[in-house]
């Protein structure tokens, strides 16, 4: 049997495909559009997910959408009459399109699935909650039998917080905090305050916290957020616009930290990384107080994880030393993309009551479950352009790899099946060498165009990460923060401790400096044989020829663009940058040989900054 889950039309639009029980794909819209977060119906990633399953759209035995828009709908008109008549500006610029579109939202989408080309009858089409997706994406590929389920985001129908007990193939719902009390909304306030965008900085801020003081946490818990023992909250709407306007935040919020919001691509001051740092704090506190709530109400061992607020892999670092369960599992496309598998798995375990298949290994199969490209399409490819490469058997390619990565060279590395979520994790990588002093810098402003904060991940082979990070599980989606052993770190002088915010940068921490964030933390992915045997063969090589199992991994893409999807967007990305090279599967391309090609500055303004 056939399900295709579809999420659409608020942000980061999906698609996924399970047959029996099983994922066999799930992609981004994005990806094949080009365009960052793409809300549009995921036409693309429909068809991308029946050509990996191999059939049409009459195959298919149900199709699913992650949210009820009656009940969003039932929401905003309630939100908007509560606070008439503030807000009419909001409401005006809203209801058009809801009453045109969304409210038909059943109409538009069998609209929209008739251009995939079938004349037949469409399969039944259903609808799940918002959080209810979510949750299902939590608990149902992974590798507990019973399991609480905490869902945090922005805002679904009306849940912003809900609790579920996971038990078996039923996920069923405990309570939840709803809408206008989020702490989704509440860290995109301060996105936004700080100069980001919303939906889309949200990871910019965690990265900068660690250049700041907590000096406003009290601030925040003393005018802006009731925190209760429990974890539970109640925002004071009063700072907040989100409700009634089109910001996020007013000017009584501005009065709070001392002036207006930063302006976009305006100068980073220790106001914002102070304030950065204060937000992260306060998340931590409340995902770890909800956390020991569901662990003493459910008596569970085991956490899942999924919504917006789960891609926050410092408070999940937190968490996890916290030790409050035996362990956690997150959804590596914890935002709403996920909410497309999440529907397609609800159908099957609890619409059809099918059970699950546990065992000790998720089901998500390392997030690798996007297209590939074979040999043949490559090789037609980049003999259409004319572009010199070598083609090379692993055995040679793989060593010679790891020479280039240790004399400090940056590669894109295009290989297998396209990750699925937000995180690069060795299938569309542009990969380096961490022992570089200069890697983080190169990397941030001649590859990726993007702000010098910015930290890099590791991947490190799964049978070492305990050698190097304090942290002794898997971390294969690169969702959990960890410190690097004191082994590695370097002592700073005591002009070094004097620095603040910027300066702090280009200070080593570590003997592994490309990788290591001010704090001594880093995000880490470990890799596994048994998901993607050739990145590990990779690092295993690198490891061989330098003694390091690790690499610097970041995003195969320049800032504002989505994931690399194609062997064109790739070898786009690479001559528009300074990578030195360029892996595609099998094919090796050095920059150096490439036909020389003017660049015009003007194709940044393809992709809109994030």
């Amino acid at each position: 049997m056939n399900i295709l889950g579809i999420s659409a039309y608020y942000h980061d639009s999906a698609a996924a495909l399970i047959r029996s029980g099983d994922i066999i794909a799930a992609a981004q819209e994005e990806r094949f559009t080009r365009k960052k977060h793409d809300a549009g119906f995921p036409v693309h990633a429909i068809r991308s997910c029946l050509e990996v399953g191999q059939i049409s759209l009459q195959d298919v035995d149900y199709i699913v959408f992650y949210d009820k828009p009656l009940v969003k709908f039932e929401r905003l008109l309630e939100t908007y009459l509560g606070f008439a008549p503030k807000g009419f500006r909001s409401f005006v610029q809203a209801m058009p399109v809801w009453l045109k579109e969304k409210l038909y939202l059943k109409t538009l989408l069998k609209k929209e699935l008739a251009t995939l080309g079938t004349n037949s009858q469409l399969p039944p089409l259903l609808f799940t909650e918002h959080h209810q997706a979510h949750a299902a994406s939590a608990f149902f590929p992974s590798p507990f039998q019973k399991a609480g389920v905490l869902c945090l985001d922005g805002v679904g129908e009306w849940a912003t917080s809900s609790v579920w007990l996971g038990d078996g193939n039923q996920l069923i719902p405990q309570w939840e905090i709803d809408f206008p009390h989020s702490l989704g909304l509440l860290y995109s306030a301060f996105t936004y305050f700080t100069g980001f965008k919303v939906n889309s900085g949200e990871y910019k801020l965690m990265g900068l916290a660690p250049y700041g003081e907590p000096k406003y946490v009290q601030t925040i818990l003393d005018n802006l957020i009731d925190l209760k023992e429990d974890g539970t909250f109640q925002l004071n709407m009063r700072y907040f616009n989100y409700t009634v306007g089109l910001t996020m935040t007013n000017s009584r919020f501005g009065k709070l930290f001392g002036g207006p919001p930063r302006p976009r691509e305006g100068t980073l001051t220790q106001r914002e990384m102070d304030i950065a740092r204060s937000i992260q704090a306060v998340t931590e506190e409340v995902v770890l107080r909800l956390a020991k709530t569901v662990r003493k109400e459910l008596e569970v061992d085991y956490l899942c994880l999924a919504g917006g607020v789960a891609l926050n892999c410092v408070a999940n670092g937190c968490l996890l030393r916290e030790k409050v369960f035996k362990d956690i599992w997150i959804q590596p496309a914890a935002g709403d993309a996920g909410g497309a598998l999440g529907a397609a798995l609800s159908v099957w375990h609890e619409y059809l009551d099918k059970p699950r298949q546990v065992n000790d290994k998720d089901q998500m199969q390392g997030a690798y479950l996007g297209p590939q490209s074979d040999d043949k399409e490559i090789r037609t490819y980049l003999d259409s352009i004319n572009a010199p490469y070598e083609y090379l058997p692993d055995s040679e390619l793989l060593p010679k790899l790891a020479q280039i990565l240790a004399d400090e060279n940056v590669v894109g590395w295009f290989h297998g099946r396209m990750e699925f979520g937000p995180r690069a994790l060795g299938g569309r990588s542009i990969i380096g060498d961490p022992r570089s002093t200069k890697m983080q810098s190169i990397m941030n402003l001649k590859i990726k165009y993007r702000e010098s904060f910015r930290p890099f991940a590791p991947s490190i082979l799964q049978e070492r990460v305990s050698d190097y990070f304090e942290i002794d599980c898997a971390s294969p989606y690169m969702l959990l923060v960890a410190d690097v052993k004191p082994e590695f770190r370097l002592p700073l002088t005591e002009a070094q401790q004097k620095l603040f915010g910027v300066e702090k940068l280009n200070v080593p921490r570590s003997t592994l400096p490309a990788i290591t964030h001010l704090d001594y933390s880093a995000r880490i992915q470990t890799v596994h044989q048994d998901t993607n045997p050739r990145y590990h063969g990779l690092l295993k090589q690198f490891e061989t020829l330098t003694g390091c199992p690790l690499i610097v991994n970041t995003s195969f893409n320049v800032r504002g663009e989505p994931l690399v999807c194609t062997p064109f967007d790739a070898y786009q990305c690479f001559m528009r940058t300074e990578m030195d090279y360029l892996v595609l599967e099998n094919f090796l391309l050095s920059k150096h040989n490439q036909p020389k090609v003017a660049q015009d500055e003007a194709w940044k303004q393809e992709f809109e900054l994030d």
